[in-house]
């Protein structure tokens, strides 16, 4: 009789009497013999769907009988005694008697047949899932036979299973080839054999292989610190750091360093086509660990390597390199703050030797020189923004702590003076070369505009803004008045763009200065009109006159020179016509910035000479007399004794000798006499007589000490208004904080004004606390 027919035949049997247990579990047992000889790949037709049903079916009838019939508990025991059996007597046999990488292919395949044994079991046994078990609270069938693989093969075999792979991962990081899809359904197994918990994965196989990665990379990073350059360490580093992350699937082009670029395309590449042996939790805990040994603790040799680190690529302009270290050291929690700390230092040190270069230069040459290489160092310093903002931008991706260090260098170097000239007043004479006509540069709009957005960058990180803002607004000044601006649209971008930067109080001044230009020159058309309207009061020269509001120009001395007649009478035309438009506005005369236009009468030929008003104004005396002595000019004139000498030796001792002086020296002295040089020839038939430069650096300077005094108090009395008592120290860091936009304001500066505005009753000490400050409403 087939086992067709002797299933047909007991389910009849079964239907007639109850099935005892030795007798259902004999059928049972054959059935599961069946599928332990289609597991191992034994000759066995497949299970029908009726060998199926009658499996099931006797499950049922043995579960569904009554007491003492019933035997569910037996059947839920034999179930687990089954797969112990099976596990025994051929799982660990075959598994026992294979090594190395056999023995994994080995547990691999048994792994598969157990997974495929429980889920045909649990399919026979299924009634006691739904009912036996679910009352009981029993584990589940699908539980119980994972669980005696686990507890009778894996905990056997998992710790040589754990070396094998090791020894395959290292295997392929040496660059062999290795069965991957093996090693990936080996790890498979730690996951799954959790059943949903990742302690046995990260306990039996995760922390091994972890210390092992350490130990790898610690030995490979030992031996390419003594051999390799920087770049190569990166490349290297840049190709297993990517290749942890891949799970180990990248294949190893080679023990030696390979092409930088080449090995990070090919490892970008790769990476998108493998898929990860490892599970998705340990990527990050390996790429820690291989970033650890490669990149952390050889971190300090490696960027200062010799002739290779990260100070050789930023000298060598190794933009590439730089860039790897960047995205290599970015994913560690400050990795990057030694690179930025070389960055910083760099930049420093190349500013820093750009500013003694042009402190050399400017020693060593001769008059006039000195501002040649200042123009010269400010380009320099800009070109040197350039370069380092772009590694920023692109090699350092934009990223903060490169900016911090860049504004930080820059801050160092760009605060140090040449030639006793801060930094300040060489941008502001930067500027002023770059805007005046004639100008050292000839350049484009385009040029010029792209320059002074540098320059208005530089002076972020320059701490003394404000004595920028008076050095600049003084070439402003002799720039509008004297027409030696070159374009009036460049002097309004560039306060656009100060203005954008530091504040609309900061160029306030410097655009009324500007806009009281334009208002000028329709006061002078009115002024011409006027003359020409009333021709009686015409003084008969040429007149123009600039008229200011004194509030945005800079101070000027303004002395009561005695004017010659003919320049007497045009001061008061022009008072006549310009009490017509305003009567409650007083005009203030500053002849030093005045100029005019003279003709000397000389015995070869007139020659037309441009002067100073002062000059002018000497020059015609010698209309009324042939010689005159210093003590009689200065009388006549009304001068001081330094302005006088001043314009003696312009008009006697210089390149012009319009007067002859006697005794015939190059100093002037008050026994001096003089007198015109009717011989005086020169091949041109215009000249202009320059006065001796006057240096306005240490007027500039007690200006802006006198401006900073008054910031100083008000901020001191803005903090108090706001805050009513506050103790010393706090007030002078707050106050500190207040200034530190436009300067750095010294601490002593701050406690002298302290004690000023204590005596002027603003402020009060407290009496039981000589710390603490009271505001005096």
């Amino acid at each position: 009789m087939s086992y067709s027919g002797r299933v047909a035949n007991l389910l009849l049997q079964m239907e007639r009497k109850v099935i005892e247990l030795d007798q259902g579990w004999d059928y049972m047992q054959k059935g599961i013999t069946k599928l332990k000889r289609i597991l191992e790949g034994l000759p066995e037709p497949q299970f029908s769907s009726e060998e199926y049903m009658m499996l099931y079916t006797t499950i049922y009838n043995m579960c569904t009988q009554k007491p003492p019939n019933d035997y569910s508990q037996q059947l839920y025991d034999k179930y687990r005694e089954a797969f112990e059996e099976y596990i025994t007597s051929t799982v660990l046999p075959a598994l026992r008697e294979k090594h190395d990488e056999f023995m994994l292919r080995e547990l691999v395949k048994r792994w598969a047949n157990h997974k495929l044994m429980v889920r045909w079991l649990s399919r026979f046994f299924h009634y006691l899932d739904r009912y036996f078990i679910a009352r009981r609270s029993l584990p589940a069938l699908n539980e119980v036979g994972l669980t005696c693989f686990r507890d009778l093969v894996y905990r056997e075999v998992n710790a040589n299973a754990r070396i094998a792979v090791i020894d395959l991962i290292n295997k392929e990081r040496e660059g062999e080839q290795i069965d991957r899809a093996l090693l990936k359904n080996v790890v498979d197994i730690f996951v799954e054999i959790g059943m949903g918990q990742m302690e046995s994965y990260e306990q039996d196989f995760e922390a091994d292989l972890l210390v092992d990665s350490g130990e790898y990379y610690s030995r490979k990073a030992a031996n390419w610190i003594l051999t390799d350059t920087c770049p190569e360490y990166m490349s290297k580093a840049s190709f297993h750091v990517l290749k942890s992350v891949c799970g180990f699937s990248v294949l190893f082009l080679s023990n030696t360093s390979c092409g930088i670029i080449q090995a990070e395309e090919c490892l970008k590449r790769e990476k998108e086509r493998v898929n990860n042996y490892l599970h998705s939790s340990s990527e990050q805990k390996l790429v820690e660990k291989v970033q650890h040994e490669l990149l952390i603790v050889y971190s300090t040799q490696l960027l200062e390597k010799e002739g290779s680190g990260c100070r050789a690529m930023l000298r060598l302009d190794k933009v590439d390199d730089l860039s790897r270290i960047f995205r290599l050291y970015n994913k560690i929690p400050k990795g990057l703050d030694p690179v930025s700390l070389v960055f910083k230092q760099h930049i420093t040190a190349e500013g820093t030797a750009l500013v003694q270069q042009a402190e050399d230069a400017a020693s060593s040459q001769a008059r006039g020189g000195a501002g040649t290489q200042e123009q010269v160092l400010i380009k320099n310093i800009i070109e040197l923004h350039d370069k380092y903002m772009k590694y920023v931008d692109d090699s350092f991706q934009n990223h903060t702590l490169f900016h911090k260090a860049l504004k930080e260098a820059f801050e160092v170097f760009c605060n140090k003076s040449v030639s006793g000239s801060s930094s300040a007043e060489l941008l502001a004479g930067f500027c002023d070369n770059i805007l005046k006509k004639g100008g050292s540069d000839r350049l484009s709009d385009e040029a010029i505009e792209e320059t002074l957005e540098k320059v208005v960058k530089l002076l972020a990180y320059i701490s003394d803004k404000d004595l920028y803002a008076e050095f600049y607004r003084k070439k402003l000044a002799r720039r509008l008045l004297f027409d030696r601006s070159a374009n009036e649209d460049h002097e309004r971008s560039i306060l656009t763009k100060l203005k954008q930067q530091c504040g609309g109080q900061f160029t306030s001044k410097m655009e009324g200065m500007v806009t009281d230009l334009t208002i000028a020159r329709d006061h002078q058309k009115g002024f011409e009109e006027y003359l020409h309207d009333n021709p009686a009061v015409n003084p008969g020269m040429d007149l123009t006159v600039t008229v200011l509001t004194t509030g945005y120009w800079p101070s000027y001395k303004s002395f009561d020179l005695n004017l010659p007649e003919e320049m007497v009478k045009c001061v008061e035309v022009f008072k006549g016509f310009y009490e017509t438009k305003t009567k409650h506005r007083k005009l203030t005369w500053i002849y030093s910035l005045g100029t005019c236009n003279v003709t000397g009468k000389f015995d070869t030929r007139p020659i037309e000479l441009i002067v100073s008003t002062y000059q002018a104004a000497l020059l015609l005396l010698f209309n009324s007399a042939d010689k005159l002595s210093y003590s009689e000019i200065l009388t006549q004139l009304n001068l001081t004794h330094d302005d006088l000498v001043r314009l003696l030796h312009s008009l006697s001792c210089a390149k012009y000798k319009i007067l002859i002086k006697e005794p015939n020296s190059k100093t002037i002295s008050t026994n001096d006499s003089f007198e015109f040089n009717y011989k005086f020839t020169d091949k041109m038939r215009r000249i202009k007589i320059p006065l001796p430069p006057v240096d306005e650096r240490k007027k500039v300077i007690e200006d802006v000490d006198k401006d900073r005094r008054y910031a100083i108090d008000a901020a001191i009395v803005r903090i108090m208004k706001s805050r009513k008592v506050l103790g010393h120290q706090q007030l002078v860091m707050e106050c500190v904080e207040q200034l530190g936009k436009m300067f750095k304001p010294d601490i002593k500066a701050i406690k002298k004004r302290i004690e000023d505005l204590i005596t002027r009753d603003y402020l009060e000490r407290d009496k039981e606390n000589p710390n603490m400050f009271k505001y005096l409403a």
